[in-house]
C-alpha cells in the first residue's frame, strides 16, 4: 500500500508540474513572444530591407 501511494504521489507532482508550466506559457503568451523573437531574428538573417514585426 505504502508502494501504491508513493507512485500515485510522484504521478500527482508529475501532472501539477506540467498543469503548472502549461499556465505560465498560456496566461504570460510566451508561445507567441518567443516565436514572434524568432521571427524577427529569422528575418534578420534573411532579409535585406527592413523589417519590424510587431505581435
Amino acid at each position: 500500500m505504502n508502494k501504491l501511494l508513493k507512485i500515485l504521489w510522484t504521478v500527482f507532482k508529475v501532472l501539477f508540474v506540467v498543469v503548472f508550466v502549461l499556465f505560465v506559457v498560456y496566461f504570460w503568451n510566451l508561445d507567441q513572444k518567443v516565436l514572434g523573437w524568432l521571427y524577427t531574428q529569422v528575418n534578420r538573417i534573411h532579409d535585406r530591407k527592413n523589417v519590424d514585426i510587431k505581435f
